[in-house]
């Protein structure tokens, strides 16, 4: 099963099964993440032996081609990046060209990037609800930390966005709110880098991008749900959600109250 974020980085996750014995990846133009995902596993790779646990993470470079045996089914998750999104990101973060490459890894154990590839492989589940902001935000922050987004902190600008920069920003989110938003654009009109812009906008409102934006789309459907009598399902695709249900589920976690009870209460 294999689904691609609505984005022109086109990252790409997918669930694979395996049925255990000879398991191998061909050689492909992006870059894999493999997060193991299923029960323990035993396996050999020439005279190595291993035992995958979940959480485990591979990483195959572009070009790359691995096989291995497995003792049993195994279930992992697998993240595909293109290389031009790392150079992207190498680039936005300043660095020098030959840093947008990764090294193989096998059975590492890394929280940020098990956390980024679930949240991706919710979002393939749910069909993507949140579009495209959200993915570009995420395929942004892998790349970021496969490149040793760890040390962006030092190097980062310490100040927000500048008050113009922050106006121009918000105005366009709120002109195109029903609309799906990316994070490449918005950092087209503060006239910043994707990563810079993440950081930034954060330390001027106290929220990621895509949350800010979720908050916005749910104070416009609250208003046209207490202001007029139109269907909510039409109110969530005025106000940029994907459908009632994921416009419900956002204004249950935002305001603690579902649109029936927000209308109720206007």
């Amino acid at each position: 099963m294999s689904d691609h974020a609505p984005s022109d980085t086109h990252l790409n996750v997918h669930v694979r099964h395996t049925p255990g014995g000879v398991v191998g990846f061909e050689a492909v133009p992006d870059h894999r993440i493999k997060v193991h995902a299923g029960a323990p596993v035993n396996g050999a790779c020439k005279l190595h032996k291993f035992r995958y646990t979940r959480g485990d993470i591979d990483i195959l470079p572009a070009g790359s081609s691995d096989v291995w045996h497995e003792e049993a089914a195994s279930t992992s998750l697998v993240v595909h990046m293109p290389p031009s999104l790392l150079r992207r990101t190498a680039e936005e973060m300043g660095l020098p060209p030959d840093r947008a490459s990764l090294a193989e890894r096998h059975q590492l154990r890394d929280a940020h990037i098990e956390h980024i590839a679930w949240a991706l492989d919710a979002e393939r589940r749910a069909g993507f609800p949140n579009g495209t902001l959200y993915a570009d935000s995420l395929g942004t922050a892998l790349a970021a930390h496969l490149l040793g987004g760890h040390r962006l902190h030092e190097t980062a600008p310490v100040q927000g966005l500048t008050r113009p920069q922050l106006r121009r920003v918000t105005d366009y989110i709120e002109t195109h709110l029903e609309g799906d938003l990316s994070l490449a654009r918005l950092a087209e009109v503060a006239g910043l880098s994707a990563s810079h812009l993440k950081t930034q906008f954060k330390r001027s409102t106290g929220l990621p991008v895509h949350e800010y934006v979720v908050h916005r789309r749910v104070d416009r459907a609250r208003g046209l749900l207490v202001r007029s009598g139109m269907a909510a399902s039409q109110v969530a695709l005025e106000s940029g959600f994907a459908h009632q249900s994921h416009m419900a589920r956002c204004m249950r976690r935002v305001l603690g109250a579902t649109p029936s009870e927000v209308r109720r209460a206007g």
